[in-house]
Parts: C-alpha cells; sequence; structure tokens
C-alpha cells in the first residue's frame, strides 16, 4: 500500500492536472473505470475496460458502452495514445515504465481499504482529469451520509452466493454502516445455513450479483431457509459491491430508506 501510495504522489507531483482532450485517458480496470466514468467530461475518456461494459458487472454500462472498450492491457490501448492511464492495484510491473517511454502519464491506485481511501482515490482522479469540482461533491456527497448516519444500526449479515459474507470492519462494513447496518462477525467471513437458523440477524442483505444466472451459489441462495427466514431481507445491486467506490452513495441512501421502512 505505502508503495502504491508513493507511486501515486510521484505521479500526480510529476504531471499537471488535467487530461488532454486530445488523448484523453484510459482505465485498465473496472474500478478505475467507475471513476473515470463518474468523474470525467466525456471528450476526456478514450477507454474503459470491457467489464464495465457489461450489464451483468456494472450499473454504468450504458455509459461505458459509449467509448472504445479494452482488456486491461497497456497495449490494448497503446494504438488510441490516451494522455493519461489510470489503474489500480499496479497493474503489470512493467505498465508506468512503458507508458512512460510512450509519453503516457500513469496513475496507479491503491484498491481501498477504507472510506478514506474511496475519497482518496475520488480526489486523486478528479484532479489528475482538472476536475475538482466534480471530486468535491462526490466527496461531499460522502461526507453527509457519514454526518446523518443512523446512531443505532441494526444487526445485518451481507450475503453472497454460496454464504459468502462481508469482514465486520472491511470496507463494505463501513459502508453498511453508513446505511444504519452492522456486519455480524462471521466465522472465514461466511455464513451457514445452520449459523443462519440458530442466530437469525435482524436485517439479512442479500446481494443480487448474478442472479439472474444458473450456479451453485444461486442454488444455496435458493434454500426456503434463505428465501423465507423469519427476518427482513432487503436486496442489494451486487455489481456495485466489486469495487465499493463512489457507485455505494446512491447505493446506501436507497438502502438507508429500505431499512427504515
Amino acid at each position: 500500500m505505502r508503495a502504491f501510495a508513493c507511486a501515486l504522489a510521484a505521479s500526480l507531483l510529476a504531471a499537471p492536472g488535467g487530461a488532454d482532450a486530445r488523448g484523453g485517458a484510459a482505465s485498465l480496470n473496472l474500478c478505475t473505470d467507475e471513476l473515470l466514468l463518474l468523474l470525467a467530461a466525456p471528450a476526456q475518456v478514450a477507454s474503459v475496460t470491457y467489464l464495465s461494459q457489461d450489464p451483468l458487472e456494472s450499473p454504468l454500462w450504458r455509459s461505458a458502452q459509449r467509448y472504445r472498450g479494452n482488456d486491461g492491457s497497456l497495449l490494448s490501448i497503446a494504438a488510441k495514445a490516451p494522455a493519461l492511464v489510470i489503474d489500480m492495484g499496479g497493474g503489470g510491473r512493467d505498465t508506468p515504465e512503458i507508458a512512460r517511454r510512450l509519453g503516457i502519464r500513469t496513475l496507479l491506485l491503491p484498491y481501498p481499504q477504507t472510506l478514506g481511501d474511496v475519497e482518496r482515490s475520488i480526489a486523486a482522479v478528479a484532479r489528475a482529469l482538472g476536475r475538482t469540482e466534480q471530486g468535491r461533491v462526490l466527496i461531499g456527497r460522502i461526507e453527509q451520509l457519514r454526518l446523518t448516519s443512523p446512531a443505532r444500526p441494526a444487526d445485518t449479515i451481507w450475503l453472497g452466493g454460496g454464504g459468502e459474507s462481508l469482514a465486520p470492519d472491511g470496507l463494505g462494513a463501513q459502508w453498511m454502516r453508513l446505511a444504519g447496518l452492522r456486519q455480524r462477525p462471521l466465522a472465514a467471513n461466511r455464513v451457514t445455513l445452520e449459523g443462519l437458523a440458530l442466530h437469525r440477524p435482524a436485517i439479512l442483505l442479500r446481494s443480487d450479483y448474478r442472479g439472474g444466472q444458473y450456479s451453485s451459489q444461486q442454488r444455496w441462495l435458493s434454500h426456503p431457509l434463505v428465501a423465507r427466514g423469519g427476518w427482513k431481507t432487503v436486496r442489494t445491486d451486487g455489481r456495485r459491491w466489486t469495487c465499493m467506490g463512489p457507485m455505494m452513495i446512491g447505493e446506501i441512501a436507497r438502502l438507508r430508506r429500505e431499512t427504515e421502512r
């Protein structure tokens, strides 16, 4: 994380803000696609990954399909000659050096571990694009959720396919807290059907990620105990939980309304 933070700071200090409208900015990661699509002016977007153009993976797929897709590699966007490449988690080890030789600026973001990390990534991308005001608006919405978060969060289990859940101190749980939900600690961050039967939560927050597909994980979610367990079940857009970035803002506001009913 320190290495990524240093790379981020260096890339921001070494180059002026604002992606050149002639070259635009390209994203090589689903999570940086989200940041680019939410913060950039349309003329600034050179390319996003194919994942963000898939309706099953991103709620921003309609916006993403307006732009050229890439496979997450620098090679797939080199011919487009973007002014800026944005990636997350480090990308390929040689990507920054190759991009430098091609005259392309790089912005490498760490995977966020906290809400503060999400805010810093928003600010970094906004500055690199010369869109600081748009960044301030998104960060302000997160701060507003913090200031108005319910004082007594409800005992909740976030439930994905196969019983997958979230760490009680992770980023997902931090977002849940803003909705008035407290993620229950679970062994290995998973829940069993027996555990649900014996220790029922007040709220079951059920992810609908790829819910229309037939799989063993989706069959688990169709078990009668999960479907009719006697608790309040609230569904959530599982695509937004993949990155847990600014696309969570609207979902958290919606979940707050749902759970307060």
